[in-house]
């Protein structure tokens, strides 16, 4: 038992942090897929085999919400706990919630903890990372504690009190952390769940650091220029979302509203996505693209991303410096900001091949939207995944896996050798 403890132990300290990272969201995963499985988590009248609940774990922990099979259906209240759990622990990241243990057992944060935390929040210094940890689960419970308590009041008119108080719970959770799960009915007219659930997921999707600069220095003009552009850019995505949804689709403004927020990773729907336009559903799919915002719940490539890019696009166009807020941006974070996008629209483009390839009776729309959405950790769907074969189903799951850790942190997995110090004569190649 010593020599396997100190192996692992080794096999830890030589490990790099996205290669930890990795482990631990897939530990988690397989962890949360063997307890859905068990009779407890089982409702008595269905059965869920390994795949599903693989499907359901892997979708829970990334934060996703597509369902290969319904959750309330399934899933006893323990079996639903356990999901709501998977979503804490994967809005959080695998991290926080290590340390948070680490934390309560009164033990001491080491190094490569802080590098696990440096690394999943793409924070740039190892200073106040465990005061950092202590205010993102403040600001976690604060949220999703206001969230649930607003949400009680719809829930309570069509449940019984303690059964709204959990479902109330359970969307909080889901919300705050821009998981599409939904255990709930049609509530698409009601006005007070429409704007609580998007406010859960705006505050889930622009990032912990974002919220905490806002709170400290309230003054739009004080902020640092990653917390302007994240504003700035999912201020104009919801607008231009809304605006493009209710042109091309027949539906309410609240709900062209509720169905921008909630496509940037959050996925619920209170329309039935099959009914959709191909004009409407290719909204979804950039909004589903884009994503959240760094250092947040959500996935896709972010919204600072896209932001670097096209005022990147705009400063070759001027042929000046790539500027914006009076700040000049950096070549090297212009160049990481197209490899993420090249490596994102690279892995869609695969997973909605592979899937063109395992599903050939849907059509493209239906299965780039369905790849779109896994790997922009989102949840809608046009209705197909319940549908979809295993392998199809294996396909999503490692998608879901991509989207949730990131493109850039999948990438470094491997063990790279130090590039050699020879220097090589440079030489043009034509472009375009």
């Amino acid at each position: 038992m010593g020599n396997v403890l100190q192996r692992a132990k080794k096999l830890i300290s030589n490990s790099s942090p996205p290669q930890l990272l990795s482990a631990g969201f897939a530990a988690v995963i397989l962890i949360g897929a063997l307890i859905l499985m068990l009779p407890i988590s089982v409702r008595d009248d269905a059965t869920v085999s390994f795949i599903d609940a693989l499907f359901t774990s892997t979708s829970a922990v990334c934060v996703t919400g597509l369902i290969a099979i319904d959750t309330a259906d399934h899933f006893t209240v323990f079996g639903r706990t356990v999901v709501a759990a998977l979503i804490q622990i994967g809005g959080l990241g695998v991290t926080c919630v290590g340390v948070t243990l680490i934390l309560a057992a009164g033990k001491r944060i080491g190094l490569k903890a802080r590098q696990l935390i440096k690394e999943s929040w793409n924070v740039s210094t190892y200073g106040g990372l465990v005061k950092l940890v202590k205010s993102v689960l403040k600001l976690t419970l604060l949220f999703e504690g206001v969230g649930a308590l607003l949400s009680v009041i719809v829930f309570v008119q069509d449940y019984r009190p303690m059964d709204a108080l959990g479902i109330a719970l359970f969307h909080s959770v889901a919300a705050f952390n821009n998981s599409g799960f939904d255990i709930l009915g049609n509530y698409q007219n009601d006005v007070l769940l429409n704007l609580v659930t998007a406010g859960l997921i705006i505050f889930g999707g622009i990032g912990f650091l974002v919220i905490m600069e806002v709170w400290r220095k309230r003054s739009f003009r004080k902020l640092t220029l990653h917390s302007k552009v994240v504003i700035t850019v999912t201020g104009f995505l919801i607008v231009i979302g809304t605006i493009g949804l209710k042109l091309t689709e027949d539906i309410t403004w609240l709900g062209a509203f509720f169905h921008s927020v909630s496509a940037r990773t959050a996925g619920f729907s209170t329309y039935p996505l099959g009914t959709f336009t191909n004009a409407g559903l290719f909204i979804l799919v950039i909004l589903m693209f884009i994503g959240a915002s760094p250092g947040s719940t959500g996935g896709g490539i972010k919204t600072s991303t896209i932001f670097v890019i096209f005022s990147a696009i705009r400063r070759t166009m001027k042929n000046g410096h790539c500027v914006a807020f009076k700040r000049r941006i950096e070549d090297k974070t212009i160049m990481q900001a197209f490899i993420v996008l090249i490596m994102s629209l690279f892995v869609v483009c695969l997973g909605t091949m592979l899937l063109c390839v395992a599903e050939p009776e849907y059509s493209f729309m239906q299965l780039l939207f369905e790849c779109v959405s896994a790997f922009g950790t989102v949840g809608l769907s046009t209705g197909i995944t319940s549908e979809l074969g295993v392998i199809a189903k294996i396909i999503l799951i490692l998608t879901m896996f991509t989207g949730r850790l990131g493109v850039m942190t999948i990438a470094t997995l491997g063990t790279f050798k130090e590039p050699g110090t020879a220097v090589y004569t440079s030489e043009d190649i034509s472009i375009g």
